[in-house]
Parts: structure tokens; sequence; C-alpha cells
């Protein structure tokens, strides 16, 4: 049989997906995940969970948005161990979205020398998300730069979201008048029933803290779907995820919002 040559229609220019949409120039998000890190609890290397960077950057960049991944102090970024499909514990290996990225040489560079967030022009993006996964619960709540992040891009009016433990970010932040971002707000993050189940599956304490305990203490309306349920709320401009198979729904939150 011949070779097939392939051949780019000048009338179109692309052979991708085509993308209906409102405005001409794209819609910018900016991701953020963690640095890599050490549990205080059992003295693991910790990082971000891949699933929750790879999932919502595949549902946006697909909407045509372009993605920024960027880090609270920049370089080098790690996956979670667990949330690498190739891992021997096989404890992600049905994740073939993260197993694209990994396998896709591009996108794996983006991962080797992020952005410090503070290098940033906030200015420039629509939307602010903020992945979990390990790292976050050590790294994220006392981060001042991150903090900064996320109270500018709420008091500009712009979408505010995170998922799975990436919502910890969310919990010291105050607004400009002093009260807590995540007061009064209903808001979801991982569960304190699904540290349990970690906790059983490891047969330590994961965790330093329970962020489902610390959102009510900060006086936010907590709500979750159920054990591992991908589920994503919406309170206003915030937008929040329960866990690892929450990015999706965040992100197809953020492109209703975006109008697209």
């Amino acid at each position: 049989m011949a070779q097939q040559q392939a051949h780019v229609d000048s009338g179109t220019g692309t052979h991708h997906m085509a993308v209906d949409l409102v405005r001409s120039k794209p819609r910018k998000v900016l991701m953020v995940v963690a640095n890599p890190a050490v549990s205080s609890n059992n003295g693991w290397p910790v990082g971000f969970w891949a699933a929750e960077l790879t999932h919502p950057y595949y549902e946006l960049t697909e909407r045509g948005v372009e993605v920024t991944i960027a880090s609270p102090d920049g370089g080098k970024v790690e996956f979670d161990n667990l949330s690498d499909p190739r891992d021997p514990s096989k404890w992600s290996a049905e994740d073939l979205i993260s197993m694209g990225f990994i396998h896709t040489p591009e996108l794996m560079a983006l991962l080797e020398d992020t952005p410090q967030l503070a290098s940033l022009d906030y200015g420039d993006f629509d939307a602010l998300l903020i992945c979990g996964g390990q790292s976050p619960m050590f790294t994220f709540p006392d981060h001042a730069g991150l903090q900064h992040a996320v109270r500018s891009f709420y008091e500009a009016e712009k979408i505010t979201g995170a998922f799975c433990h990436g919502v910890a970010a969310l919990v010291n932040v105050e607004l400009s008048d002093g009260e807590y971002l995540v007061k009064d707000k209903t808001i979801t993050g991982f569960s304190n029933a699904e540290e349990e189940f970690g906790n059983a599956a490891a047969g330590v304490e994961i965790m330093p803290w329970r962020l489902e305990d610390a959102l009510r203490k900060r006086g936010a309306n907590y709500i979750q779907a159920g054990l591992f349920k991908a589920f994503a709320v919406r309170d206003g401009r915030l937008v929040t995820g329960q866990q690892q198979y929450s990015g999706r729904e965040v992100a197809r939150a953020v492109i209703d919002m975006l109008g697209l």
C-alpha cells in the first residue's frame, strides 16, 4: 500500500478540531502546581497529583484556552509517585490522559523550569486554577506569594479555582476587608472520608491536618458528593473540586464561566 501523504487544506490552515469561539483572542488560564517537598509526617518526597494538572489541561486546551503552568517558588516540579501511571504500585495505571502527557516531550518540558508565581503579570490571565496533591498540604497554606495571587485574582473579579488538596491554598487567604476568602462560601475539597480511606490504604496518617475541618473552622459551607465522586461546586467566581477525579469538572465549569 502506498504511503499516505498528509495535506492541510489552505482554506482551513489546520487539521485540529475546530472550536467556535466568542472572541478572536484566546482566553488565558494560569495553573499552579506545588513545588517538591518532603512530608513532615512520614519523610516521603511529595509533589503534585498528575491528573490534577493533566486532566484540566486537556479540557482547557481542547477548547482553545492558553494555559501557563507555574509554581509558587518556580523551577522543576514533580508528580506524586502514586499519581504517576508508570509507578509500580499501579495506583494510577488507568490514567491514560496523564500517560499521554508524560509521553509528549513538549508537555513534560513545561515541568522542568516552571515560572515563579511572583514573576508573572496576573493581568495577563482570565482565571487562576490551583492543583492539588500531597505537597500542597505542607507548602500552600502559609505561602505569602500564593496567598497574594489568590487575593489578586479574586479581588480583580476573575475566576479563582482550586481542587483536591489544592484548596489548601485558600484556607488562610484574607481579603482586603480582613475577612477570610472562604467564609460563607460553599466550597469543596478533599474530604475527611477520603483522608480516612488513604490512611487505611497506606497504614499511616498521610496528611498533617484535615482540609475539611479547616474549611469549616474558617466559616465555609463545606460540601462533598461522596467517596471519590467527581464533583465541583461554584460560588460566584470561586470554583472548587473535591479530589483528583474532579479536575475536569472544575475545568468544564471554568470553560462555561469564560463563555467558551
